[in-house]
């Protein structure tokens, strides 16, 4: 049925009731004017070009590629996270709500449609409820990609009723449903640009900067290349970049069945040793490269290529050419690290060790993966936590515990968290040992490992996180943990990332963990601060 005054369809006794009469005027009088507009032929197909390429927003994977591979991987993962979760919410559950028609085809000028009509409902408009998911989600990560993206989100949105696909308040509601969707997004997986500040009255910032060798051409620099780094996430490769930058260094790729340390060694034993030992990968290359950077005494170059790259970091190398360019000027950073003991090895710690559910998790994902992949892989070895996760017997410090996890940070970290994946400090000549004692229950400890600062109170205040008594801190330069395993498990410890199964336990049926600090001990290659940072030293507190 068409209204007498504007040419549409009525809208249905359901959205009539939804929305107010003065929305529904609004509507009409817009789509009037819009569709009486002046046609200008570039610009009417431009728009309806524009809206088909967001069709199941195959514009914004597009977009999120090219982030990808700018290295705003953070703000790509968000982007397209918070697009899918709006688009269900907008497509699948509202639109079955309120079931508005949408504007008359025949009202729309020829140039201006679409070669098919949408016959699904009309509010919200899914179209503008992904665009605003998208480009709010990137601009949580990253605020100078979303000012670039949000024009763009904004045209998408404003297309829909430029081809008469969708009324005023479809694309209105669409954006809330979409900006709305990503902002929740933020509660729920805090942002990095917020999660990760942490102010100077918290963590206080050490870091001793050295001179060190430099070498423009990387004459003297041997470079490990782990080609099973970052598979979970896509990333440039670094290959041509190290090539024309670094044309004299000696770039060795590991095969799949080689070991770093045996090829590090073989080469070291041979003439004209390299003066730098450097590796492209993640935490678990790089923290194994460094501890060969300490047994031969070599600065240490590391290049990131991981998933996480924690470390990396840290230590301000976002990049692979930030690295080099740290090499080429010599500039570098003193930083402490940890030397933990298990069943006889040692292995160093660049960022955390820990026991308990953590590691639990990496040895259920890592069963995973080959079948589903890291991400989802991860999601399904979250649930199994929280569903059978068992808390461990400890003896620290000489009294005995029941906990959920211990993790041993290098360096002091954040307070009240649980979980120190990320090292807050570089120099700092201490162990911050975090303890999630097993009073509460098994979601509220998986919830105190997975979730950052920004939602500790919102989760604390629904009862989902433990209370900050269960979780004990303990700062000293060396610890010992006494571990019972429990009966007919394997129990796995991990560092850096890296699962390592448990050595053999004793007479008395526990194994022994140790961790020590060794002070500005790993000379690494970093680019100086880019503010006027106060060089400390580690024991003034």
């Amino acid at each position: 049925m068409r209204s007498s005054t504007s040419g549409h369809q009525l809208l249905p006794s359901r959205r009539r009731r939804m929305l107010p009469a003065w929305v529904r005027g609004v509507d009409r009088t817009v789509g009037r004017r819009l569709n009486a507009s002046a046609s200008w032929h570039v610009h009417d197909r431009a728009y309806t070009r524009l809206s088909r390429a967001a069709d199941h927003g195959l514009l914004w994977y597009s977009i999120a590629a090219t982030l990808f591979a700018l290295g705003r991987r953070r703000a790509a993962i968000r982007g397209v996270a918070s697009m899918l979760v709006a688009s269900v919410t907008s497509d699948v559950v509202v639109k079955s709500f309120f079931a508005g028609p949408r504007p008359l085809f025949d009202d729309v000028p020829a140039v201006r449609r679409l070669r098919i009509h949408p016959s699904t409902p009309s509010f919200p408009s899914g179209h503008s409820a992904s665009a605003a998911g998208f480009a709010t989600g990137v601009a949580l990560e990253s605020g100078r990609s979303g000012l670039v993206i949000g024009p763009l989100a904004a045209a998408v949105a404003y297309s829909r009723l430029h081809v008469g696909a969708h009324w005023l308040s479809d694309v209105v509601g669409g954006v809330a449903i979409g900006a709305g969707v990503a902002l929740l997004g933020r509660i729920v997986v805090p942002a990095r640009a917020h999660d990760e500040e942490v102010s100077d009255d918290e963590v206080e910032q050490v870091v001793e900067l050295i001179t060190l060798p430099a070498s423009d051409d990387g004459r003297g620099v041997l470079i490990v290349m782990n080609q099973g780094a970052g598979t979970a996430v896509i990333r440039l490769d670094p290959r041509s970049t190290i090539a024309n930058r670094l044309p004299a260094a000696m770039v060795r790729e590991l095969e799949p069945d080689e070991d770093m340390d045996d090829v590090v060694r073989e080469i070291m034993a041979g003439e004209d040793a390299p003066q730098v030992l450097g590796v492209y990968g993640g935490d678990g290359s790089v923290s194994r490269m460094a501890h060969l950077a300490l047994e031969f005494d070599r600065p240490f170059l590391a290049l990131p290529g991981g998933t996480f790259n924690h470390f990396s970091r840290t230590a301000g190398i976002e990049s692979v050419d930030l690295a080099i360019d740290a090499l080429q000027s010599g500039s570098g950073i003193a930083a402490s690290v940890g030397e933990l003991t298990a069943g006889g090895r040692t292995t160093t710690v660049l960022n955390a060790a820990s026991i308990g559910i953590y590691p639990e998790f990496v040895a259920e994902r890592t069963r995973r993966k080959a079948t589903l992949g890291k991400w989802i892989g991860g999601v399904v070895a979250t649930w199994r936590q929280v569903r059978d996760a068992e808390p461990i017997d400890i003896t620290v410090g000489g009294r005995r515990a029941r906990v959920w996890s211990v993790f041993a940070s290098v360096g002091r970290n954040t307070p009240g968290q649980a979980a120190t994946m990320q090292r807050r400090t570089l120099s700092d000549g201490v162990l911050d040992v975090r303890v999630l004692h097993a009073r509460g229950s098994r979601l509220q400890a998986v919830a105190a490992l997975s979730f950052g600062r920004a939602t500790r109170a919102v989760l604390r205040a629904l009862r989902l996180l433990p209370p900050a008594s269960d979780i004990e801190h303990i700062t000293a330069t060396d610890i010992a943990i006494s571990v019972q395993p429990r009966h007919g498990e394997a129990t796995f410890y991990a560092h850096d990332g890296e699962l390592e199964r448990r050595p053999a336990v004793g007479d008395d049926g526990r194994y022994t963990l140790t961790c020590r600090i060794l002070p500005k001990a790993l000379r690494v290659y970093a680019p100086a601060p880019s503010r006027a940072q106060e060089v400390l030293d580690s024991t003034r507190r």
